[in-house]
């Protein structure tokens, strides 16, 4: 150095770790800007980078789409196949009759305990529509709709209690830290509306969902694609309105100064969640006026509100299924229904399947045959997939829990019943089947991760490419290892 002092050499000395990850083009934050920022991977098209000052805004898929929206409907608790699609005249004839040993060998339940007796479903069956559905008397409405939806009843799961299945259902792994369906398709393709958030969630059943938030979390994806809980009664968005004695120009002037303050220290250390943070307030300003309007379905005809059972004002799955129909139309890309209750144990009167189980389906069947008419008669529904289910299914025998006379059923993840609707999904077909007592699949098993990579393809997303580099690792929906098969048999 010729004994001069070098300033750069001085400074690095000096330097501390954090500095030194946080600075430069090469720092920690650059480079997850970068990434947010839109930097495309190889073999990705260039159209999908992610503009950062507008993170939401609307993209192409990997290729051509069959569907633009999702109305997902969770029946949290899980709704006993038997008793409403998986019709099982044997398992009826052998009701209350000790359960064969084969069905019991090296299987665990959740609460069923000794030697349990079959349960055969009280509900009468019928077909329904030109496409013969069979289908519970106690979903009556269901034979208008018929039609329009595949049935799909070899769904299966690797999970027996409720958090960790609906963790797998919704975020690909049944561990908390996953990021969810809604945030990877709003990751993947952004949403058609400015002012509204792209993935909305409504909640009835009187509570959240045993998975809780985390089943509508972003994960280890940027907090902006995040799924915001909408209420149907008072402020439809907790603390997106002014405070007492502000009003919208002070608002306006108060989000100019905290953009300032949030772009000088994006500047600074190069965190990317400060861009989203500067954006979710922008967008949090533009849904202050947007979402009131939209949440509002007193502004529906009569004729509209009484064909889905809707009542404004009160919280009920009926208001949240005209809410999502008036979501989509508007540009959301996902909307998550998640009704509680399903959990059909049979302890008492509250969760048995001869006095719980048909308020609860009185509850839902009108609202679901409104929705899918109501998309239809709108031209909505070639565009917007709804789904249907929940997050496992019910055992073929009584639970029969601490010598309980109410009928009710175990978990059961071997076998479960969901149906799908629009979007692409092929109209008034079956796919699978289970054994004559409805206790294991005999053909045509669909898996979770098969679920969620037909969703994603009928979206335009390749379940493969869809990916977020996290912890050394090629995330994916549908698992890193991307097991997930898209079922071409099950579209249009």
């Amino acid at each position: 150095m010729g004994g001069g002092m070098d300033i750069r050499y001085e400074q690095a000395r000096v330097w501390t770790r954090r500095q030194f990850l946080a600075s430069g083009p090469l720092g920690l934050g650059a480079l997850a800007l970068g990434q947010l920022s839109g930097r495309v991977a190889v073999g990705e098209d260039p159209r999908r980078a992610i503009d950062p000052n507008r993170p939401l805004a609307s993209r192409p898929g990997h290729f051509p789409a069959r569907a633009r929206h999702v109305i997902y409907l969770h029946m949290s608790g899980g709704p006993p196949q038997q008793d409403l699609f998986d019709y099982k005249p044997e398992l009826v004839k052998h009701h209350m009759q000790p359960c064969p040993e084969s069905m019991l060998k090296n299987q665990r339940f959740a609460f069923i305990k000794g030697h349990p007796k079959l349960l055969g479903s009280p509900y009468r069956f019928r077909q329904v529509g030109q496409s013969g559905q069979w289908v519970s008397e106690l979903l009556p409405r269901f034979e208008t709709i018929a039609d329009h939806v595949t049935v799909v009843r070899s769904m299966h799961t690797d999970q027996f209690n409720h958090a960790p299945a609906e963790l797998y259902l919704f975020t690909g792994t049944p561990r908390s830290g996953g990021a969810s369906m809604g945030s990877w398709i709003t990751y993947g393709l952004g949403s058609e509306n400015d002012n509204l958030p792209g993935f909305v969630v409504l909640i009835s059943g009187g509570t959240d969902p045993t998975g809780g938030k985390a089943l509508w979390s972003t994960g280890f994806l940027p907090t902006v694609y995040q799924g915001v809980q909408c209420r149907t009664v008072g402020d439809p968005i907790l603390y997106v309105g002014n405070p007492k004695g502000m009003d919208r120009a002070a608002r306006r002037r108060t989000l100019d100064a905290l953009r300032t303050l949030n772009e000088y220290e994006l500047e600074l250390f190069g965190d990317p969640e400060t861009l989203t943070r500067i954006n979710q307030y922008e967008l949090a300003f533009r849904m202050q006026m947007a979402v009131p309007e939209v949440m509002d379905i007193g502004r529906e005809p009569e004729q509209v509100r009484a064909a889905y059972g809707a009542t404004p004002g009160k919280p009920s799955f009926a208001n949240n299924c005209l809410l999502a129909r008036r979501l989509v139309e508007r540009g959301v890309r996902y909307v998550q229904l998640f009704d509680w209750g399903w959990d059909c144990h049979g302890t008492g009167a509250g969760d048995d399947i001869v006095q719980h189980l048909p308020k609860k389906c009185r509850e839902i069947d009108q609202p679901i045959a409104a929705l899918i008419a109501d998309l239809k008669a709108r031209g909505l529904l070639d565009e917007t997939m709804v789904i249907w289910g929940g997050e496992f299914g019910r055992t073929s025998m009584n639970e029969a829990r601490g010598g309980s006379t109410y009928l009710g059923r175990d978990h059961h993840p071997h076998c479960f019943t969901i149906w799908v609707a629009g979007g692409g999904w092929r109209a008034g077909a079956s796919l699978g089947a289970t054994d004559e007592l409805g206790y294991t699949i005999v053909d045509a098993p669909v898996t979770i991760h098969d679920l969620q990579a037909t969703i994603l393809y009928l979206l335009g997303l390749d379940p493969e490419r869809l990916t977020y580099s996290y912890q050394g690792l090629e995330q994916r929906l549908i698992g890193v290892e991307g097991d997930g098969r898209v079922r071409r048999e099950l579209l249009a």
